[in-house]
């Protein structure tokens, strides 16, 4: 096709380095949505459960990690503007499995209690505020650990292994391949989530050789917890390049670890920038080849409730010496505040497979959609597209008191244009990234 040959060359470009001016006025999103820089093509409520949340891809089908749904749904995308659900997988009972990690032809699944459905908070920003692990009003049986699934046959998630790894459970992990997965668990004995490294070497006997945590927070240690109250010292996830592991920990900041002794972790650095910024540290994407980190905060109040959250530019090409040179811009195209919940959640995170560039960085923001950026000049990052999608019919998210709008949250870019971006209340919708 002429035009993925074209998207093709351009993705080529921006990867190097090189990017054409980018048209804003590029022809105009349906009512699918508004924008600039995109073009709308299909939309799939992924067979009746809306709520999307990581999206992986292998041998061109599409698998989502649920937000509620307790699952994880399998989408053929050979046709990306005609997505069909062709498999369903669910660990059972109140298991949530939102997070997932593909390779070859293995899947990588965080298993962990549904805290949504086992909390009881009046609001979307008093589930954060709160841990898990002192937090489940209304426990439910679930499974907490690693699930290990062939999925050489694209529609049939087939479990090999699960690693039992007590307590909540798993959030988020980072695994593009080879011996050993970065994963974000709340074990017992801890007040949070903490990275735990899992050896694959024998994928059907995974094990845990290595745990890290912040001070405080190992309580069966009796560490002494040092979180003020109300913020949350806990591992979102860490992402790895080299022998250097990038953690966020929500309201705990940034940390750079060597790993080159996988058993050892060691703590080069540790930056937070909450106080005074609201916290929620989400996404740390190294850009190796820079000497960049791209940190994304997750915005989690409606209305602005806790101020602004950004996305920012951190020097590290000193691993011990991490410093934030910038702050990529703030959407300003409308009111965001007054409608729910505006900020960060996600970034594309350059994996194998996919859209791989360190100058163009594509980027989730809730109720404002995706936003695109070019940090080639790493002091000046500016937008350069972005796409909204409409606010759902009605939510799926069963917290009381939450704002009727988009949640954008996670997106996935190909090398050939196509990018799918998931919602927790709305589907998956299948943009083109075009000039």
């Amino acid at each position: 096709m002429r035009g993925l040959t074209r998207r093709s060359h351009l993705a080529g470009l921006l990867a190097s380095g090189f990017a054409p001016g980018l048209a804003r006025a590029a022809e105009p999103i349906p009512p699918d949505g508004v924008g600039s820089g995109f073009r709308h093509l299909s939309w799939s409520d992924q067979g009746g459960r809306p709520d999307g949340v990581q999206i992986m891809i292998n041998r061109r089908h599409l698998y989502v990690g649920h937000m509620f749904s307790n699952g994880i749904t399998v989408l053929e995308a050979a046709d990306p503007r005609a997505l069909k659900p062709v498999g369903f997988w669910t660990a059972g009972g109140q298991t949530r499995t939102h997070h997932i990690q593909v390779s070859g032809d293995l899947l990588l699944a965080a298993n962990g209690a549904n805290i949504v459905a086992m909390q009881s908070f009046d609001s979307l920003r008093s589930t954060f505020e709160v841990s898990p692990s002192d937090s489940l009003t209304n426990r439910r049986p679930f499974r907490a650990g690693l699930s290990i699934h062939d999925i050489s046959r694209p529609a049939e998630l087939r479990e090999i292994a699960f690693l039992e790894m007590p307590g909540v459970g798993v959030n988020r992990l980072w695994w593009v391949g080879g011996r050993y997965a970065y994963v974000s668990a709340a074990l017992e004995g801890y007040t949070d989530h903490v990275l735990c490294i899992v050896d694959l070497a024998n994928i059907t006997r995974p094990e845990i050789i290595a745990t890290w945590a912040l001070p405080g927070m190992h309580r069966a240690a009796g560490e002494i917890p040092v979180a003020p109250k109300g913020k949350r010292y806990a591992l979102h996830h860490m992402i790895t390049a080299g022998n250097r592991g990038y953690a966020a920990w929500r309201d705990g900041g940034f940390t750079i670890h060597d790993i080159s002794d996988p058993v050892a972790p060691r703590l080069l650095s540790h930056i937070n920038w909450s106080p005074p910024d609201p916290g929620g540290t989400h996404t740390p994407l190294p850009l190796p080849g820079r000497g960049l980190a791209v940190v994304a905060d997750e915005s989690n109040a409606d209305h602005c409730a806790k101020g602004i959250f950004h996305t920012r530019l951190v020097d590290v090409r000193e691993s011990d010496n991490p410093v934030r040179i910038a702050t990529l811009p703030t959407p300003a195209d409308r009111d965001y505040c007054a409608s729910g919940n505006f900020g960060p959640h996600n970034l594309h995170e350059n994996r194998p497979g996919t859209f791989q560039s360190e100058a163009v960085i594509f980027a989730t923001y809730h109720n404002a959609g995706v936003r695109v950026f070019d940090i080639r000049d790493q002091f000046a990052p500016k937008e350069i597209a972005f796409w909204v999608p409409p606010a759902p019919k009605k939510l799926i998210d069963p917290r009381p008191n939450v704002a009727l709008a988009a949640q954008t949250c996670d997106v996935l870019a190909m090398a050939d244009g196509i990018v799918y971006v998931s919602d927790w209340n709305a589907g998956m919708h299948v943009l083109e990234y075009a000039v």
